[in-house]
C-alpha cells in the first residue's frame, strides 16, 4: 500500500464456511475504501481486535463454546494468514480487545455472562484463558435483562483498569488488570438507569471523561473518571430526536481525537448522532443518515477527518468526512461492499 493508505480489519456475521474476517485499504486523503482480503474464521466472527504492534489481528468467533482466532497480517497486500486459536472462556464472545502491552487479550461474553483474559505470544499464538470471571444479577427488562450480559471490555488509557458495560445488570464493572500474574480483579460497579442496557464506552483523549452508550434506552452517559479507576456520572443525553417514535437500538460510541465531539450510532433510526462536548455535558448537534440500514459499528480515522459507518443490513461500509469546526458528517461518495459488517478496526503498520 502507498503512504496515503491505511489498513483496517473487519469482522462480520455469517456462516462458518463463509469468508468472515476481511481487510480493507482506506485512502486517508479521500476516504476511498478498497477490499483486500477475506478469510474463513468460523461462525459469526463478529468483533475483531488488533495487536498494538500491528502484526496480528484476533476475531471473537461465536462457536458453541466460544473461540478466539488469530491471523498474521501482510501490510503490503492486506493478506490474512491463520496462526492459531483458543477457547475464549465462555459461550458467545461478543467483544474483544488487546491491552496496551500486547500480552493479553480481553473478552466479553454476552450470553455466557462472563469476561476472560487470554495470554498472547509474540508469534500471534493464543493461550487458554488465565482468568474467567462470571457476572451476576439482572435488570427490569423481561426480554433482555433476565441475566448478566457483558457487552464489551475496554482497557483504560493508563492500561491499569478494564471497563465492562453489562447490558443485563445495568452496570459498568471496573476491573484492575494483573499483567504480571494474569488476572482480573473486580474493583467497582457503577449503576446506570434501570433498563438502560449499557453496551460500549469510549474515553476522551485526556482519559478524564468516559462516554457510555446504552442500547435499550438510546442514551449516552458522560462520566468523570478518577485516578483509582472509578466513574462518577455527570450527565445523560438521548441519541434520538424528540420527534422519533419508532424502535431503536444504539450500538457504538466514539470520541473525536480532539475530544470536542462524541458520536453514537442508532439502529432503527439508522443515523449517527453527533454531540458537542461542553464541559460535563453533551450537546446534540444533529443526526446524519448512515447511507444504509442498521449501523452496527463505526470507526473514526486517527486524525478525525473521516468516519466509516458499517451498515449490517445493507452489507456496506460508507465513508463520511468530518467537519473540524462542527463535527458534522458529510457523505463523500465512497463505500465498499462487505457482507453483514459488525466491527472495523485500524491495523497500525509495524
Amino acid at each position: 500500500m502507498d503512504r496515503n493508505s491505511a489498513l483496517a480489519v473487519v469482522g462480520t456475521y455469517g456462516p462458518s464456511d463463509d469468508e468472515g474476517v476481511h481487510t480493507v485499504a482506506v485512502d486517508t486523503e479521500t476516504g476511498a475504501i478498497d477490499h483486500r482480503d477475506g478469510v474463513v474464521a468460523g461462525p459469526d466472527p463478529t468483533f475483531v481486535a488488533v495487536h498494538p504492534d500491528g502484526t496480528h489481528v484476533f476475531a471473537a468467533v461465536r462457536e458453541r463454546e466460544g473461540r478466539i482466532r488469530s491471523f498474521a497480517v501482510d501490510h503490503d497486500t492486506g493478506e490474512l494468514t491463520g496462526v492459531g486459536d483458543a477457547p475464549s472462556g465462555a459461550v458467545s464472545p461478543c467483544h474483544c480487545s488487546v491491552e496496551a502491552t500486547g500480552r493479553y487479550l480481553l473478552v466479553a461474553h454476552y450470553a455466557g455472562g462472563a469476561v476472560s483474559m487470554l495470554p498472547l505470544g509474540a508469534d500471534g499464538e493464543i493461550g487458554d484463558p488465565v482468568a474467567v470471571v462470571e457476572h451476576e444479577g439482572s435488570g427490569p427488562n423481561p426480554e433482555r435483562q433476565t441475566a448478566p450480559h457483558p457487552h464489551s471490555i475496554t482497557p483504560g488509557p493508563e492500561n491499569r483498569f478494564a471497563y465492562v458495560p453489562d447490558l443485563g445488570t445495568d452496570e459498568v464493572v471496573v476491573y484492575e488488570m494483573d499483567l504480571d500474574g494474569g488476572g482480573l480483579d473486580r474493583r467497582d460497579a457503577v449503576a446506570v438507569a434501570p433498563g438502560a442496557g449499557p453496551r460500549h464506552l469510549a474515553f476522551g483523549p485526556s482519559g478524564e471523561h468516559v462516554y457510555l452508550i446504552n442500547e435499550l434506552d438510546s442514551t449516552v452517559v458522560a462520566f468523570d473518571r478518577d485516578d483509582d479507576g472509578s466513574l462518577s456520572e455527570l450527565s445523560t443525553v438521548s441519541t434520538l430526536p424528540e420527534t422519533f417514535d419508532g424502535d431503536n437500538k444504539t450500538a457504538e460510541v466514539a470520541v473525536h481525537p480532539t475530544g470536542e465531539f462524541v458520536y453514537g450510532s442508532n439502529r432503527g433510526h439508522d443515523t449517527i448522532a453527533v454531540f458537542r462536548v461542553e464541559g460535563d455535558r453533551l450537546v446534540p448537534q444533529g443526526h446524519v443518515p448512515t447511507g444504509g440500514e442498521w449501523p452496527r459499528h463505526f470507526l473514526l480515522d486517527r486524525r478525525g477527518r473521516f468516519l466509516f459507518a458499517e451498515n449490517r443490513y445493507t452489507d456496506d461500509i460508507v465513508a463520511f468526512s468530518v467537519d473540524p469546526d462542527t463535527g458534522d458528517l458529510t457523505p463523500v461518495g465512497e463505500s465498499v461492499s462487505v457482507a453483514e459488517p459488525v466491527c472495523m478496526q485500524w491495523v497500525p503498520r509495524p
